[in-house]
C-alpha cells in the first residue's frame, strides 16, 4: 500500500529535528453541505533542521519516529524567506 503524502505549512520548529506541520483540508458539511475548512497538525521529522516557520512542505507517512512523529519532511515547496523577499520587491 503506498504511503500517504500530503501539504501543509509549518507553524513550528521549536523542537529538534521536529516540525510541526498544519494540513488544511477542506470537508462539505454532512447536513448542509456547506464547505468547512479543518485544520490537522502533524509532527514531521526534519533531520537536517532545515525548515522555517511559515514555509510550505510536503510530508509523507513512515515508520514511527518517537511517540508523536510518524511524519517525514519529503521537500520543502515555497520557503517563507523566498515568499517574503518576492513580497518586498
Amino acid at each position: 500500500m503506498p504511503r500517504k503524502e500530503l501539504e501543509g505549512k509549518v507553524v513550528s520548529n521549536k523542537m529538534d529535528k521536529t516540525v510541526v506541520v498544519a494540513v488544511e483540508s477542506r470537508t462539505p458539511h454532512s447536513k448542509y453541505e456547506k464547505h468547512i475548512a479543518r485544520t490537522h497538525k502533524f509532527k514531521a521529522h526534519d533531520a537536517e533542521n532545515k525548515c522555517q516557520m511559515g514555509d510550505r512542505v510536503r510530508i509523507k507517512e513512515c515508520r514511527p519516529i518517537s511517540r508523536e512523529k510518524r511524519w517525514l519532511v519529503v521537500e520543502v515547496t515555497v520557503s517563507a524567506f523566498v515568499k517574503a523577499a518576492g513580497e518586498s520587491s
